[in-house]
């Protein structure tokens, strides 16, 4: 990580989620406290953090985040529109498990929303399922959350 990545990162969830799926400015604060209390308890040993960049722009984003009980958090995962459909989501899963694995987390968990299937569709791929949904409205509009979850 570098200086002003973390930052942009908040950023372009911000741009990106309100322009394709209408999210407001508390889904920003929302990745804005999550990458905060990522910087604040990382742990080189149990966390990662992928940034991809081309021609010096970052492009897309994922990170590791360990939590009690032995478990990984997958947070933040996002990909510029142009750089989607070429193999780069799947490249940054196949990290994301290789990690997971070598760490010898029992278990990983993350918290989508029902409208991101192309993300669901990757997850579900690398052995993901679906544990639980409920209906909020946390990010400016009504939509459901979703709890995906992978016991090793």
């Amino acid at each position: 990580m570098q200086p002003g990545d973390i930052g942009y990162i908040i950023f372009r969830h911000g741009k990106l989620y309100n322009e394709e799926y209408g999210y407001g400015i508390s889904f920003e604060a929302y990745v804005a406290a999550g990458l905060f209390e990522f910087h604040k308890s990382y742990d080189p040993q149990r966390d990662r953090i992928w940034i991809c960049e081309h021609r010096g722009n970052i492009i897309g984003s994922l990170l590791l985040m360990h939590r009690e009980n032995n478990t990984a958090q997958l947070r933040y995962f996002f990909l510029e529109p142009a750089y989607r459909g070429i193999g780069l989501g799947k490249n940054l899963m196949s990290l994301y498990m290789d990690f997971f694995k070598a760490c010898s987390y029992s278990s990983s968990y993350l918290w989508t929303t029902h409208e991101l299937d192309a993300a669901a569709s990757l997850y579900l791929r690398h052995g993901f399922q679906l544990t639980e949904e409920k209906e909020s409205t946390s990010f400016g509009k009504a939509l459901r959350e979703q709890r995906y979850d992978k016991v090793k």
